[in-house]
């Protein structure tokens, strides 16, 4: 096959029941995608072809919708009478399937930070009206250099507010939550927790639930709690037990209300240490959750928040260390993720910055020159994420937006300071 619709075809990247997806080439705009299409039988099959169809239209629908760096882009999408097919962002490195196996599983801290990034996708797409439906391995897409993770594959998403009922008997059983299997009403709780069988399978190797048919294995996910995951790899701390256990609860009202709140226990976890007595790195959840709970960074949507986590570049500085000086041009700005920066002028002591707050702004906001007027030294072992203006300039309009906002507003009090200063003397 030379072309998918207007794509030409690269080469096959594999092929399931109804479908087969290839690497193509967008002549539009010069990048790579993947090019679902579905199989003309599928759609003319006289007693599932309606289904097929429907599962089909409910994940084109969602082109543009689902804007998230860790939810596979839907580009273009067109179906017709027996054809169809879906234009997505093409995730070089396969799904997540191969590290669920037990002599390939990843570090405890590298699960933790990919499913931390799945509940923040999830919690996006739910804020929208989105459940996904069909959470499981084969449906993350993952990419280890450069790090990067991707929820793929929104056939059997429920979209709230669009016109569409609820489709029962499709899925993957092995990853669906009671409610589910029951074939009852399901809300966004049924992805958390299909994502912590998944983390379960991810720090374990093994599925939580075992069957030796599908009706098994129906009757074990209903009807028993599964053993802790540290009792398939003794390294797992109880911290990350509870997490699953809470993911995994059968009554929905017990197991996370959000991914949000989801994603704040695997910060909490992470920050205890994962069982080990001190922590050297400083992952994507890190960094996120060090901004999100910034007054900075209040305004920014978790999508802009994550390109500040990835274009930004994350330091540790020691005591004393200038970072600024005075007269020299510059051309970042920082902002202090922990510790403390003495701001001086001719040596005279300024002010002393905190967690959140900026320094070098008038690099980025000054239109004739980007020289220093005043040098920013550490007083103490400090954390800062320094963004050069030049990555901030390939940022999306709503990320610059956000910034330019956010140093408006500082200029604003620190103005409204001054004044009060000028009138008090």
């Amino acid at each position: 096959m030379d072309h998918v619709a207007n794509y030409p075809v690269i080469r096959k990247l594999g092929e399931g029941a109804t479908s087969e997806v290839f690497l193509c080439q967008d002549p539009f705009r010069s990048r790579e995608v993947a090019v679902k299409r579905i199989f003309p039988e599928a759609l003319r099959d006289p007693v599932r072809g309606r289904l097929f169809r429907k599962l089909f239209f409910t994940e084109a629908s969602l082109a543009g919708k689902l804007d998230h760096p860790h939810i596979a882009q839907i580009y273009d999408a067109g179906i017709g009478e027996d054809s169809g097919y879906i234009v997505m962002e093409y995730v070089p490195g396969g799904t997540m399937e191969r590290f669920c196996a037990p002599e390939n599983l990843l570090p405890l801290e590298q699960v933790v930070n990919i499913i931390f990034k799945c509940t923040r996708a999830l919690a996006y797409a739910h804020m929208l009206g989105v459940t996904h439906r069909d959470i499981k391995p084969g449906n993350i897409l993952y990419s280890a250099e450069p790090a990067d993770v991707r929820i793929g594959d929104f056939g059997l998403a429920l979209n709230v507010g669009a016109e569409t009922t609820q489709i029962t008997g499709v899925g993957s059983p092995a990853y669906m939550s009671p409610e589910q299997i029951r074939e009852e009403l399901v809300d966004h709780r049924t992805d958390l927790y299909s994502l912590g069988v998944v983390m379960y399978q991810m720090l374990t190797g093994q599925l939580p639930f075992k069957g030796t048919n599908k009706f098994s294995m129906i009757y074990q996910i209903t009807q028993y709690d599964p053993a802790p995951p540290s009792s398939q790899r003794r390294e797992v701390p109880a911290s990350l037990d509870r997490i699953v256990r809470r993911a995994m609860q059968k009554d929905a009202a017990k197991r996370y209300h959000s991914g949000d709140e989801f994603a704040q226990e695997l910060i909490e976890a992470l920050r205890d240490g994962l069982g080990e007595a001190h922590r050297e790195t400083f992952g994507d959840a890190d960094k996120f959750a060090a901004l999100r709970g910034m007054r900075f960074f209040m305004p920014f949507a978790d999508p802009e928040l994550w390109e500040v986590v990835e274009r930004g570049i994350w330091e540790r500085v020691p005591a004393g260390a200038s970072l600024v000086r005075e007269g020299e041009p510059g051309d970042f700005f920082c902002v202090v993720v922990d510790g403390e920066m003495r701001v001086t002028k001719n040596k005279k002591l300024l002010t002393v910055l905190g967690p959140g707050e900026c320094f070098g702004e008038m690099a980025y906001l000054s239109m004739s020159g980007h020289e220093r007027s005043a040098t920013v030294s550490a007083a103490k072992h400090s954390r800062i994420v320094r963004v050069r203006i030049a990555d901030l300039e390939q940022a999306t309009i709503a990320c610059r937006s956000k910034f330019d906002r956010a140093f408006i507003g500082i200029l604003v009090e620190r103005l409204n300071l001054a004044n009060t200063r000028l009138t008090s003397t």
